[in-house]
């Protein structure tokens, strides 16, 4: 059977694309409260399981040991936009552990947000590692090679200590003990599992179940700008919350939502990838668990425009999202 429609795009009267996908909504027990889809099929979290990635680094020490603030744990669950203020908190973070650029294994990447992008071609400048929206989470992985004294070269490879302990994590944490894996668009390995897991995991650290949860969603809450960037789905949905969610898309449709005062987490993935999809989706989720605010419900009802920014259309939930209740 067909995973049902989540969302639906509309022009004039009509429905003109339609984004399938799948749910899952665990709470701190590991119990299912909410399933719409295939939620047993394996996939890929993408930049979503940043937050899982980031628990080593706090539990292991790592990130008191180093003197770490609030903003760059909340930058090594980034997906960050390349801005200014991403970039230079990043290179201060890798100039402070004796790091450099050079060290981070993650590719140059242009910047996302528009005004830092022409700033950077004005100058004649070319992207850099620093702004690829991953160099916060590869920060923090150099940062727990450091801590264990072991090779910063490789680190981003599935047998590195700091990977192993990912891996660790991520099975602790969702009961999954068989994670294929793939590698990111990051270089990095990126564990696959069911949906199901995948939101039993996040439950859990929005029921402190593990050490460093707290301090997880407490920083990505904090500084939703620095998990996104100006103009992003994810800022906006954290900004709009109240602190009451921690949110993090990821490539490919997938997005994890983390609610400590609900001990809720949410996983969800869009069967086509398409990220329009996702970021509806995630806000008809979260509106219906009480959690979105004002700030974010643009991304509800969306509009289609054209090229004169007149709006002929709308990007919508569908019927099936109206139906999410928790059991």
């Amino acid at each position: 059977m067909p995973n049902p429609i989540l969302v639906e795009v509309t022009r004039a009267d009509l429905v003109e694309s339609i984004h399938r996908g799948s749910i899952a909504i665990a709470d701190a027990d590991g119990t299912i409260r909410f399933a719409l889809g295939d939620i047993e099929t394996p996939i890929y979290p993408r930049s979503s399981l940043k937050p899982i990635q980031a628990l080593p680094l706090i539990e292991s020490g790592a990130a008191e040991a180093f003197g770490l603030s609030d903003e760059e744990v909340a930058l090594a669950c980034a997906s960050h936009s390349g801005e200014p203020m991403h970039t230079e908190r990043v290179a201060a973070w890798l100039a402070r552990i004796g790091l450099s650029e050079a060290d981070l294994a993650c590719g140059p990447q242009a910047p996302r947000y528009e005004p830092a992008l022409e700033a950077m071609l004005r100058v004649g400048g070319k992207p850099s590692r620093l702004q690829n929206n991953c160099s916060g989470k590869h920060a923090g992985f150099l940062t727990l090679a450091r801590h264990w004294n072991v090779a910063t070269a490789g680190y981003e490879r599935v047998d590195h200590p700091v990977q192993q302990a990912v891996a660790t994590s991520l099975r602790a944490l969702s009961g999954v003990k068989d994670l294929p894996w793939g590698v990111d668009g990051c270089t990095a390995p990126n564990f696959a599992l069911p949906l199901a897991g995948f939101a039993r995991a996040l439950a859990k650290l929005a029921g402190n179940k593990t050490p460093g949860a707290a301090r997880i969603a407490r920083c990505m809450i904090a500084h939703p700008e620095l998990v996104a960037g100006s103009g992003r789905a994810c800022t906006a949905l954290m900004r709009s919350s109240g602190g009451r969610a921690a949110v993090k898309i990821g490539a490919e449709g997938v997005y994890a939502g983390i609610l400590p005062e609900r001990g809720l987490g949410v996983a969800l993935k869009i069967d086509d990838g398409a990220a329009r999809a996702a970021e509806t989706a995630i806000a008809a989720i979260l509106d219906k668990l009480g959690v979105l605010g004002d700030g974010a419900r643009g991304l509800l009802y969306a509009p289609v425009l054209n090229t004169r920014d007149v709006t002929v259309g709308e990007r919508r939930p569908a019927p099936a999202l109206a139906e999410i209740t928790l059991r």
